[in-house]
Formats: C-alpha cells, structure tokens, sequence
C-alpha cells in the first residue's frame, strides 16, 4: 500500500503536533504518523506547560499561529506569573494542565486542521534517494509495509528511537512507560552518514492523592488575573486546583542512599548524559550530599482524577526504595503510587547537522525536531516543531521543492533578537549539545526584546505573510496594535498639572512634579502605574476601561513599553549592530581546513558547521574574535 504526501511528520508528541498543523496551515498536504492516536501531544512528564523562558517560547508559538497556548488555556488548572518580583523581561507564565483533557483538545485541533491527515502506524526506514544534487528524502516505510511518499519528512520521535526503560537494575525497551520502543528507524538515518548518539531523561513516581495527608503539606494557590497564554483563547474554563509543597529529610536521604547501589545512574547501567537542570533526587543526594532536605511539588493531573505528580522527585531506583523513601515523609506516611518514576535512554541527531531551518545538511528534505535534536521539554520541541513545519511546507511550495540554502526566501528563520525559539535553535546548529538542553532567559542576550508580553508584536505579521498565522490570529493582533498605539498616545499628549496632583504623588512615596508634564513622564516613574493613576487621574481610568478585549493586557504591553522604553531601544542598537555580522554571507566560500591563518580549533569547527554567517561563526565554541577579524580581512571588510 502506498500514500502520498507533500509532507509525512513522523510522531504525534508536541513537536510533531505543531509541525503538522503549521504544514497543513500553509497549504501542504500534511500526514502525521503516530503510534497512539489516544495519546497525542502526551505530558510524558510534568502535566504543565510554561515556565521561566519556556512560557516565553509558548506565547511565540502562539503568535507563529501555533496551538500549544490555546490548548493550555482551554486546560489549565493552574496558571502563575513566574519572576513577578524581577522585571518585565523575565515574566513568565506556567499553567499547570489537566492531562485528558489536553490530549483530547489537541486531537480535536489536528481533526479539525484543513490539509492534514492522521495515520496509526510506526516508521521504520526512511527512504531516501540519491540525485546529482546529492541525497534527497522520498518518504518513509511504515512496520506494516506501508510507503509513504513525501517531498518532505519531519522527524519528531521524542524518546521512542531505540528508547531504554530503567528502574533499578531492571530495564525493559519502551518510548514511555507501557509504550513499544522504535527500532530500526535511527539506523535508517545514520546509514547515510547522520551522526547519532544517546541521551537520558526521567520521569518521577506518581501518586494516588486520597493516600496524602494534605494537612501536613503546605498549599500552592495560582493567580486568577487576567494573564493567559494566547491572547485570542476564552479564558480560563475549568475548575483552578491549587499545587502542595513539602520536603524530603534525612530518613528520605538515608533510605535512597541504600538503594544507590542498584542505581542505573551509578552502578553503569545508564551511560548517557541526563538533564543537568531537572535532575533525579538520587543525583542530588550526590551532587548536594551537604544538603538535609529538598524541595517537593504535589501536582494535580486533572479535574476529575486521583493521579498527582510529584515534581522534585525524578528517579530509576528500584520501586521498593522509591516508595519506602516517600513513606518517610509525614504527609506520605500512608502512601500509595500508581506506578514508580523511571529513567529513559534514547537516541538523538547532533543538531550542528543542521540549517537554521532544520532540515539536514546531509539530506535534501529531512527535517528534525524536538527531543532527537537534543532539547528537553515539551515548549523546546513545540517551538522547533512550528519551525520545522513551516520550512517544510515552504520547501514543498518553492519551485524545486528544495531551493538553494542560501535562498531567504524558501525558509523562516528568527534571529536571536526575534525570539526565543531563534536563540534556541541558534544554539543548537551552532554549539550543538552534549546534555538534554533546556531554555533559560540566561540564554539570550536580548532579553528586553523578547518579552512574553510581545511575541505577537515580533512575530505575527511575519507568520500572516507566509501563511503560517491566520487572517484571524492577525485581526486580533492589529486590533491590540491599534489599542496599544491609542493609548500611548494618549498619555503622550494628555496634560498633567503640578498642583492638581502633587498630593496624591507625595502619597504613593514619588517625588511631587515642579511644573507641569505629560502623563506618559508619570507612567515612566518606577513607583506608579496605570492602576495607581487611574485611581487619580479619572480621563485615564476612562481609558483603560473602554470595552477592548483584553484590555488588562493592552494596558500592561503599553507600560513595560513606556518604562523600559530606553532600555529597550539600547537593545536594539546593539541587535542592529550584530545584524552586520547576519548579514555578511560565509557558507562554503572557505576552505577552512586549509587556512593557516586561523587557530587550529577554529579551523576544525568552522569545517565542521560550515556556519552560514560571520555571525554564527562568532558564535561557535573555540572560535575567537581574532579568528573572526581573519575571516573580515579576508572578505575585504
């Protein structure tokens, strides 16, 4: 049997999901192929979606055209503004999501997404084709003999390639829990010269909550403003939970330390590198062996289950251990568990065999995403995965299915002051990974521009160009333009008068004004904002009540703009001036190999990444701004 396809996306998890709609949306026929059509865009992990960066990279996604906000908030249980007591550039919001329901509101959007298809099957081989061009995907083989023929293919496995489950000593082949492992498939890549190696990741034990003394934890309320994660999503419908806290202690301490023996993570088991900045309680106890007790999160799963998810506690020990060690806890004392945490291995593809598009150097038309890349977490594959989705649908749409590399316009690529994702994928092609990479506002240099308060205002008019956003997600963003421009303009223009206000100034702890000024130089001041002055100023509170939907989210994009509006404009300078370097084109015009002039490490990563801009060069590891200043003498600049 065959079927054909302008793009086939091999795996149903976030980045597949996002890659197969931003594909269906531009106009190419789009098949996703998944193992478990009842298990779409699966929260293998932690039931929340957001975080410190991550909820920057979901509000992008959103403005992109992308689905991952709209189903958080048609989920969400919990939501928080993380960072609220830093500023505006490191907001960032988190929402805790019923898992069912998550699945079940992706599912009706892939069914309800024109141009696209969904096949129940596993992959198998990649098909490929040599050309005079050089390699070229034609599709995949499917283990029930099915060929899919595709200009295009999206890979988006996450943890299934050749994936290893661990619990102890004990080690069972699987993608997640209860769930068959893909063989076959990643020797299907690399027998075409694609670099592949192994990574670790983990999942904690999960709990039955009517086993839980809820009396000896501490609660965790959300926030019921008005923030969300899509500006154009109802707001929050279902039921808000709250989270609980508590800690382990030295009896928890003492019963894993007995375990550590039958540890896959120190008797040699697992070999491969797991995330640093989510490690297992039991590296923990290692690497803080000073510390008496560590933090933990009781999270709900959903409105109408039982099931928790205990955050903090990620671990392969063996199942009797993870247990008796909970079981030292007050509020656990009378514990029961679903089923124990676990470690994983899988495969993963050195993202530096990689364009900033993400299809592969090696084959024409082979796009990968999200965790084979080397990234953790479900916003970092979603965010690769609306990538990966646009380029290949505009692929598809070019002439030849597969322009020149140096052609902007047959790709979408975001620079590192655009977004989030940009620094991301940067990051990726350019440095590659030797551990599961996780984003972090520390990343990015251009934090002030990239704040989740204006993602849309960065990347929606570009999305709507090429298709990717719909008429619809644009309205809205024209519409919050206009709102945001109004009522800038009105506090440049609206007169403020010394002696009117100075009392209610000297009451909020601000220096009373000497002459008059415009209301925009109050909204700038550090210790007022719009809800202390429209409480004085009754034209304002007129302003910021007009019916516009959404108006609490105008009102604040318009005051971080106001306040930082210096800082923001400095940052743009200095974007500016690294776009000289973006602009300057390198790709294949050297042959490093033979240039003397640079540092012997610069010349062997340079031909290696082959970087496509004086930029990215700047930006490899071991390449030094000396060697830069050689390849700008070269160039004649």
């Amino acid at each position: 049997m065959e079927l054909n396809y302008d793009i086939v996306v091999i795996g149903g998890g976030h980045a597949g999901c996002e890659a197969a709609t931003a594909a269906a949306n531009i106009g190419a026929k789009t098949c996703l192929v998944t193992m478990d059509m009842n298990k779409i865009a699966q929260m293998s992990c932690n039931p929340a979606i957001g975080g410190i960066a991550k909820g920057q990279i979901v509000r992008e996604i959103d403005a992109l055209g992308g689905h991952t906000g709209e189903v958080t908030d048609a989920t969400a249980i919990q939501f928080r503004m993380l960072n609220r007591s830093k500023g505006p550039a490191v907001w960032s919001p988190r929402a805790q999501c019923d898992r069912g329901r998550f699945i079940w509101k992706w599912r009706e959007t892939l069914d309800n997404t024109p141009n696209l298809s969904i096949w129940q099957d596993q992959a198998d081989e990649l098909l490929v084709e040599n050309t005079t061009q050089g390699k070229r995907v034609t599709g995949v083989k499917t283990i029930w003999g099915v060929t899919i023929n595709a200009k295009c293919v999206v890979i988006t496995a996450g943890t299934f390639l050749n994936g290893l489950l661990h619990i102890g000593r004990k080690m069972i082949a699987g993608g997640r829990i209860a769930e068959p492992a893909v063989p076959n498939f990643t020797e299907s890549i690399t027998r075409h010269g694609i670099r592949s190696a192994r990574m670790k990741t983990g999942t904690p034990v999960r709990i039955d909550k009517r086993s839980v003394d809820f009396s000896l934890m501490e609660i965790q309320n959300g926030e019921n403003d008005y923030h969300q994660f899509s500006f154009m999503a109802p707001h929050r419908v279902l039921p808000q939970l709250p989270c609980w806290t508590c800690n382990t202690n030295k009896a928890v301490h003492d019963t894993l330390k007995s375990g550590l023996a039958d540890s896959p993570l120190f008797n040699g088991q697992i070999q491969s590198i797991g995330p640093r900045y989510c490690p297992s309680i039991e590296t923990k106890l290692v690497t803080f062996a000073d510390k008496d007790q560590h933090p933990l999160f009781l999270e709900p799963e959903g409105v109408e289950t039982n099931e928790m998810y205990l955050n903090g506690f990620s671990s392969s020990l063996p199942m009797e251990i993870q247990l008796e060690a909970l079981r030292q806890i007050p509020a656990f004392r009378n514990l029961e568990v679903y089923r124990p945490g676990y470690a994983i291995e899988y495969d993963f593809f050195d993202p530096t065999q990689l364009t900033h598009s993400l299809e592969s150097k090696i084959i024409a038309g082979l796009f990968l995403a999200g965790q084979v890349n080397g990234t953790t977490g479900y916003e970092e594959a979603a965010g690769q995965g609306i990538v990966a989705g646009i380029n290949a649908a505009l692929a598809c749409a070019s002439s030849s299915g597969n322009e020149d590399g140096d052609s902007e316009k047959s790709r979408f690529i975001m620079k590192r002051d655009e977004s989030y994702i940009g620094v991301l994928i940067d990051d990726l092609v350019t440095k590659g990974v030797d551990e599961p990479y996780r984003m972090f506002t520390s990343r990015a240099e251009y934090r002030i521009l990239l704040r989740q308060d204006d993602a849309d205002a960065r990347l929606t008019e570009k999305a709507y160009e090429i298709g990717a956003a719909s008429r619809e997600r644009y309205d809205w963003w024209i519409k919050k333009k206009d709102a945001i421009d109004v009522l800038t303009k009105f506090c440049e223009s609206f007169p403020i008068k010394a002696k009117e206000i100075n009392s209610a100034l000297e009451s909020t702890g601000t220096t009373p004004l000497r002459m008059g000024c415009k209301l925009i130089d109050l909204v700038a001041r550090p210790q007022l904002d719009f809800p202390t002055l429209s409480n004085i100023i009754p034209e304002l509170k007129e302003q910021l009540e007009k019916p516009e939907n959404r108006n609490e989210e105008i009102a604040e994009a318009t005051e971080i703009r106001i306040k930082y509006k210096g800082y923001i404009e400095r940052e743009k300078i200095v974007a500016d001036k690294m776009h000289r370097l973006e602009d300057i084109k390198i790709k294949d015009r050297f042959k490093y190999a033979e240039m003397n002039q640079l540092s012997t490490e610069a010349r062997q990563k340079l031909e290696a990444i082959n970087p496509e801009t004086v930029a990215q060069a700047s930006r490899i590891p071991g390449v030094s701004p000396s060697d830069i200043n050689v390849l700008l003498v070269l160039l004649g600049r």
